[in-house]
Protein backbone atom coordinates (compact mmCIF):
# COMPACT_ATOMS: atom_id res chain seq x y z
CA UNK A 1 0.00 0.00 0.00
CA UNK A 2 1.39 3.43 -0.97
CA UNK A 3 2.13 5.64 2.03
CA UNK A 4 1.71 9.40 2.29
CA UNK A 5 5.09 11.14 2.55
CA UNK A 6 3.75 14.66 3.20
CA UNK A 7 0.36 16.20 3.84
CA UNK A 8 -1.40 19.40 4.83
CA UNK A 9 -4.81 19.25 6.49
CA UNK A 10 -7.05 22.33 6.80
CA UNK A 11 -4.04 24.63 6.87
CA UNK A 12 -4.29 28.39 7.32
CA UNK A 13 -1.38 30.83 7.09
CA UNK A 14 -1.65 34.59 7.54
CA UNK A 15 0.70 37.47 6.82
CA UNK A 16 0.62 40.11 9.51
CA UNK A 17 1.36 43.75 8.73
CA UNK A 18 0.31 46.95 10.45
CA UNK A 19 -1.97 45.14 12.84
CA UNK A 20 -3.88 43.42 10.03
CA UNK A 21 -3.75 39.78 8.99
CA UNK A 22 -3.93 38.86 5.32
CA UNK A 23 -4.65 35.20 4.52
CA UNK A 24 -2.06 33.46 2.33
CA UNK A 25 -3.45 29.92 2.60
CA UNK A 26 -7.08 29.31 3.53
CA UNK A 27 -8.05 25.85 4.75
CA UNK A 28 -5.75 24.04 2.31
CA UNK A 29 -5.55 20.23 2.33
CA UNK A 30 -3.11 18.22 0.20
CA UNK A 31 -1.43 14.82 0.20
CA UNK A 32 1.69 13.63 -1.62
CA UNK A 33 2.22 9.86 -1.77
CA UNK A 34 5.52 8.03 -1.94
CA UNK A 35 6.81 8.02 -5.52
CA UNK A 36 4.15 10.48 -6.73
CA UNK A 37 4.81 13.58 -8.85
CA UNK A 38 2.38 16.35 -7.87
CA UNK A 39 2.33 19.81 -9.43
CA UNK A 40 0.68 22.86 -7.88
CA UNK A 41 0.12 25.71 -10.32
CA UNK A 42 -0.81 29.27 -9.56
CA UNK A 43 0.14 32.87 -10.24
CA UNK A 44 2.76 34.79 -8.27
CA UNK A 45 1.54 35.53 -4.76
CA UNK A 46 -0.94 32.66 -4.68
CA UNK A 47 0.84 30.89 -1.80
CA UNK A 48 2.86 28.26 -3.70
CA UNK A 49 6.20 28.90 -1.99
CA UNK A 50 4.49 29.27 1.38
CA UNK A 51 3.03 25.79 0.90
CA UNK A 52 6.52 24.34 0.32
CA UNK A 53 7.88 26.09 3.40
CA UNK A 54 5.07 24.66 5.52
CA UNK A 55 5.40 21.11 4.23
CA UNK A 56 9.14 21.12 4.92
CA UNK A 57 8.83 22.60 8.41
CA UNK A 58 10.67 25.80 7.48
CA UNK A 59 7.50 27.65 8.48
CA UNK A 60 4.55 26.78 10.70
CA UNK A 61 0.83 27.21 9.95
CA UNK A 62 -1.39 29.43 12.03
CA UNK A 63 -3.77 26.49 12.25
CA UNK A 64 -4.10 23.04 10.71
CA UNK A 65 -1.78 20.04 10.63
CA UNK A 66 1.36 19.39 8.58
CA UNK A 67 2.60 15.79 8.47
CA UNK A 68 6.03 14.87 7.09
CA UNK A 69 7.34 11.33 6.99
CA UNK A 70 4.66 10.17 9.41
CA UNK A 71 5.39 12.89 12.00
CA UNK A 72 3.06 15.76 12.89
CA UNK A 73 5.43 18.70 12.76
CA UNK A 74 3.58 20.81 15.34
CA UNK A 75 4.16 18.06 17.89
CA UNK A 76 7.95 18.24 17.44
CA UNK A 77 10.35 20.67 19.04
CA UNK A 78 12.52 22.85 16.80
CA UNK A 79 15.50 20.46 16.88
CA UNK A 80 13.45 17.37 16.02
CA UNK A 81 11.60 19.29 13.31
CA UNK A 82 14.92 20.27 11.74
CA UNK A 83 16.15 16.67 11.88
CA UNK A 84 12.92 15.45 10.30
CA UNK A 85 13.29 17.96 7.47
CA UNK A 86 16.88 16.90 6.82
CA UNK A 87 15.82 13.27 6.83
CA UNK A 88 12.82 13.60 4.53
CA UNK A 89 13.28 16.59 2.18
CA UNK A 90 15.59 17.66 -0.62
CA UNK A 91 15.18 21.06 -2.30
CA UNK A 92 15.47 22.30 -5.88
CA UNK A 93 15.25 26.07 -6.23
CA UNK A 94 14.79 28.48 -9.13
CA UNK A 95 18.04 30.29 -8.34
CA UNK A 96 20.22 27.16 -7.85
CA UNK A 97 21.73 28.35 -4.49
CA UNK A 98 25.13 26.80 -5.20
CA UNK A 99 28.08 27.99 -3.12
CA UNK A 100 30.46 29.80 -5.42
CA UNK A 101 33.61 28.99 -3.44
CA UNK A 102 32.96 25.24 -3.62
CA UNK A 103 33.46 22.93 -6.58
CA UNK A 104 30.58 21.06 -8.18
CA UNK A 105 31.52 17.90 -6.28
CA UNK A 106 31.81 19.78 -2.98
CA UNK A 107 28.39 21.39 -3.49
CA UNK A 108 26.78 18.01 -4.15
CA UNK A 109 28.47 16.51 -1.08
CA UNK A 110 27.10 19.22 1.26
CA UNK A 111 24.12 17.13 2.51
CA UNK A 112 26.60 14.54 3.83
CA UNK A 113 28.15 17.14 6.12
CA UNK A 114 24.90 18.35 7.69
CA UNK A 115 23.45 14.93 8.49
CA UNK A 116 19.92 13.71 8.05
CA UNK A 117 19.69 10.13 6.88
CA UNK A 118 22.08 7.31 7.82
CA UNK A 119 25.27 6.94 5.79
CA UNK A 120 24.01 3.82 4.02
CA UNK A 121 20.88 5.68 2.85
CA UNK A 122 22.77 8.55 1.20
CA UNK A 123 23.85 8.73 -2.42
CA UNK A 124 27.46 8.85 -3.62
CA UNK A 125 28.08 12.40 -4.94
CA UNK A 126 30.39 11.40 -7.78
CA UNK A 127 28.03 8.62 -8.89
CA UNK A 128 25.16 11.13 -8.89
CA UNK A 129 27.13 13.53 -11.09
CA UNK A 130 27.95 10.69 -13.49
CA UNK A 131 24.27 9.71 -13.70
CA UNK A 132 23.40 13.31 -14.62
CA UNK A 133 26.15 13.63 -17.23
CA UNK A 134 28.24 15.93 -15.06
CA UNK A 135 31.16 13.70 -14.02
CA UNK A 136 33.64 15.71 -16.07
CA UNK A 137 32.44 18.92 -14.39
CA UNK A 138 33.09 17.66 -10.83
CA UNK A 139 36.07 19.96 -10.33
CA UNK A 140 34.48 23.02 -11.93
CA UNK A 141 33.02 25.96 -10.00
CA UNK A 142 29.46 27.29 -10.38
CA UNK A 143 30.50 30.37 -12.39
CA UNK A 144 31.97 28.05 -15.03
CA UNK A 145 28.64 26.25 -15.64
CA UNK A 146 25.66 26.96 -17.87
CA UNK A 147 22.24 27.52 -16.29
CA UNK A 148 21.13 24.00 -17.19
CA UNK A 149 24.30 22.52 -15.69
CA UNK A 150 23.86 24.51 -12.48
CA UNK A 151 20.30 23.25 -12.09
CA UNK A 152 21.41 19.65 -12.63
CA UNK A 153 24.05 20.16 -9.94
CA UNK A 154 21.31 21.54 -7.68
CA UNK A 155 19.23 18.42 -8.32
CA UNK A 156 22.23 16.18 -7.61
CA UNK A 157 22.73 17.98 -4.30
CA UNK A 158 19.05 17.52 -3.46
CA UNK A 159 19.39 13.79 -4.13
CA UNK A 160 22.68 13.30 -2.29
CA UNK A 161 21.11 13.06 1.15
CA UNK A 162 18.84 10.19 0.09
CA UNK A 163 15.64 11.98 1.14
CA UNK A 164 12.45 10.47 -0.30
CA UNK A 165 10.76 13.83 -1.11
CA UNK A 166 11.93 16.60 -3.45
CA UNK A 167 10.35 20.03 -3.16
CA UNK A 168 10.87 21.98 -6.38
CA UNK A 169 10.19 25.72 -6.45
CA UNK A 170 9.99 26.99 -10.07
CA UNK A 171 13.06 24.88 -11.05
CA UNK A 172 13.03 25.98 -14.71
CA UNK A 173 12.30 29.65 -14.11
CA UNK A 174 15.84 30.80 -15.01
CA UNK A 175 16.45 28.34 -17.85
CA UNK A 176 15.96 28.30 -21.60
CA UNK A 177 13.06 26.23 -22.90
CA UNK A 178 15.39 23.39 -23.96
CA UNK A 179 17.34 23.36 -20.69
CA UNK A 180 14.06 23.53 -18.77
CA UNK A 181 12.69 20.53 -20.64
CA UNK A 182 15.84 18.54 -19.87
CA UNK A 183 15.46 19.34 -16.17
CA UNK A 184 11.81 18.27 -16.18
CA UNK A 185 12.65 15.02 -17.99
CA UNK A 186 15.26 14.39 -15.31
CA UNK A 187 12.75 14.96 -12.50
CA UNK A 188 10.21 12.70 -14.21
CA UNK A 189 12.85 9.96 -14.41
CA UNK A 190 13.58 10.26 -10.70
CA UNK A 191 9.94 9.35 -10.01
CA UNK A 192 9.71 6.56 -12.56
CA UNK A 193 13.09 4.93 -11.98
CA UNK A 194 13.95 5.73 -8.36
CA UNK A 195 10.59 6.19 -6.64
CA UNK A 196 11.26 9.73 -5.40
CA UNK A 197 8.19 11.78 -4.56
CA UNK A 198 8.16 15.27 -6.05
CA UNK A 199 6.06 18.31 -5.24
CA UNK A 200 6.58 20.94 -7.93
CA UNK A 201 5.21 24.46 -7.75
CA UNK A 202 5.24 26.40 -11.01
CA UNK A 203 3.34 28.78 -13.25
CA UNK A 204 4.73 27.05 -16.39
CA UNK A 205 2.10 24.88 -18.16
CA UNK A 206 4.76 22.82 -19.97
CA UNK A 207 6.42 21.86 -16.69
CA UNK A 208 3.04 20.77 -15.31
CA UNK A 209 2.61 18.16 -18.06
CA UNK A 210 5.34 16.01 -16.48
CA UNK A 211 3.33 15.45 -13.28
CA UNK A 212 0.96 12.66 -12.26
CA UNK A 213 -1.48 15.22 -10.85
CA UNK A 214 -1.88 18.95 -11.42
CA UNK A 215 -3.67 21.08 -8.83
CA UNK A 216 -4.45 24.78 -9.04
CA UNK A 217 -3.91 27.25 -6.21
CA UNK A 218 -6.04 30.39 -6.44
CA UNK A 219 -6.17 33.04 -3.72
CA UNK A 220 -4.81 30.64 -1.12
CA UNK A 221 -7.17 27.77 -1.90
CA UNK A 222 -6.94 24.71 -4.13
CA UNK A 223 -9.60 25.02 -6.82
CA UNK A 224 -12.38 22.51 -6.22
CA UNK A 225 -13.26 20.18 -9.08
CA UNK A 226 -10.29 21.30 -11.19
CA UNK A 227 -7.60 18.62 -11.13
CA UNK A 228 -5.70 17.00 -13.99
CA UNK A 229 -4.44 13.44 -13.68
CA UNK A 230 -1.88 11.64 -15.86
CA UNK A 231 -0.17 9.98 -17.42
CA UNK A 232 -0.08 12.06 -20.58
CA UNK A 233 -1.41 15.38 -19.31
CA UNK A 234 -1.36 17.67 -22.33
CA UNK A 235 -0.35 21.31 -22.33
CA UNK A 236 -3.71 22.16 -23.93
CA UNK A 237 -5.51 20.66 -20.93
CA UNK A 238 -3.40 22.74 -18.56
CA UNK A 239 -4.11 25.92 -20.53
CA UNK A 240 -7.81 25.04 -20.52
CA UNK A 241 -7.88 24.59 -16.76
CA UNK A 242 -6.04 27.88 -16.25
CA UNK A 243 -8.49 29.66 -18.55
CA UNK A 244 -11.47 28.21 -16.69
CA UNK A 245 -10.07 29.67 -13.49
CA UNK A 246 -9.14 33.00 -15.14
CA UNK A 247 -5.49 32.70 -14.10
Amino acid sequence: MTQTIASAKDVYRFFAQGGERTPILKGLSLEVAEGEFVCVMGPSGSGKSTLLHLLSGLDSPDSGVITLGGERLHELGERRRTLQRRKQVGYVFQFFNLLGNLSVLENVALPHSIGGRKAGEREDPLALLASLGLEERAGAFPHELSGGEMQRVSIARALAGGQPLLLCDEPTGNLSQQAGREVMELLRGLCDEHGRAILLVTHNPRDATFADRVLFLVDGELAEGVELCGPGIGVEAVHGALASLSI
